[in-house]
């Protein structure tokens, strides 16, 4: 859809159907997304309710208009021009707790933490807040698998673990009710990565809990979380950028290769954690994609690993950064992921 045409009858279709007071153009999506970067929307709709994303999107659908929805904007990148079509922001946050079934049913753009976390506990059911102080919606939990470390730090709790049953809109454009098996689940995987089905509501299916019991292992994960993740309020990030490598970690690799504290432009890989890139506050999509051509690059030549991004990239992006990168030092005092891991595991620093 060409950008500041409003007046093609694409346009005034989409108004006469979602709205004209809520078919917003030329919307901002970087203050939308955990990195705080990328241009504007030239549509942009919220959906309030279940229902209004199905429609939203079966129109978008059936007029052949580019879109993608958004959640709470983590785990994905918008270029730099932002996006030619019709952004779905998800903000359908209906939520019915049942503590005598101990089944939670919420729509999609249910946030996950302290909406549905927060329900959950509050009510004495129990199972999801070992997830609490990721950021994701219900919807983007269900599409990555959600997960965390158990209480004692010996396994990977997923959130298949709780799920009951989805309803979806079908790539094929059916509304379907689907048990937890339908979604195919694995590490950072669901068919939701091969399939264009939606969710639009999901149901968990939780236990008894103590609500004290609860709120203290919510908290020792907060601190766990925020030794090894930068904040996202000050240091705003997509969160890990590269897949994991079974044995030996994407991040260790970056750390290996010195590239901590890599700078181009306004992005940076911080000392925290090496496989987490943070917007400095003036960073541009341009300064991540060269950023990661230089880590790569890096990483490749010197051990061999090819390493694999897990995050989204949505809309036209510039050419990348051409400048050379810069290094800022570590801040002092700073005890990095990678350190404690190697403390843990007992290998020497």
């Amino acid at each position: 859809m060409p950008r500041g045409n409003p007046g093609t009858e694409a346009v005034r279709t989409l108004e006469r159907a979602l709205g004209p007071d809520r078919l917003r153009r030329n919307v901002p999506l970087a203050p939308l997304t955990t990195i705080r970067m990328g241009g504007p929307a030239d549509l942009f709709f919220e959906a309030r309710s279940a229902s209004e994303l199905e429609s939203a999107l079966k129109l978008a659908r059936s007029m052949d208009i580019p879109h993608v929805l958004l959640g709470v904007g983590a785990n994905v990148v918008v270029g730099d021009l932002g996006f030619r079509g019709l952004v779905i922001r998800n903000c359908a946050r209906g939520m019915r707790i049942d503590r005598k079934s101990g089944q939670v049913w919420t729509e999609s753009g249910a946030i996950m933490d302290p909406d549905v976390i927060g329900g959950a506990v509050s009510a004495g059911l129990s199972g999801i807040e070992h997830y609490v102080g990721i950021p994701s919606t219900v919807g983007g939990a269900l599409w990555q698998n959600l997960h965390f470390l158990s209480p004692d730090r010996s396994r990977t709790m997923f959130i298949e673990e709780v799920v009951l049953e989805a309803e979806l809109l079908t790539e094929e454009g059916q509304r379907r009710r689907v048990g937890v098996d339908y979604f195919d689940f694995g590490y950072d995987y669901s068919t939701l990565h091969v399939r264009d089905d939606i969710v639009l509501t999901a149901t968990f299916q939780l236990r008894p809990g103590e609500e004290r019991q609860m709120r203290r292992l919510m908290a020792a994960n907060l601190r766990w979380r925020a030794l090894r993740h930068p904040p996202l309020d000050t240091e705003p990030s997509v969160g890990s950028i590269y897949k994991k490598i079974d044995g030996i970690g994407a991040g260790r690799l970056i750390d290996e290769c010195g590239l901590k504290g890599a700078t181009i432009g306004g992005v940076t890989v911080t000392h925290r954690h090496a496989n987490i890139l943070v917007n400095l506050g003036s960073g541009r999509a341009a300064d991540l994609q060269a950023l990661l051509a230089h880590i790569e690059q890096s990483v490749r030549e010197r051990t061999g690993y090819s390493l694999e991004t897990e995050i989204d990239f949505v809309g036209e992006f510039a050419p990348p950064n051409k400048a050379a990168p810069v290094f800022l030092p570590r801040p002092p005092g700073l005890v990095t992921a990678e350190e404690r891991a190697r403390a843990a595991s007992g290998r020497p620093a």
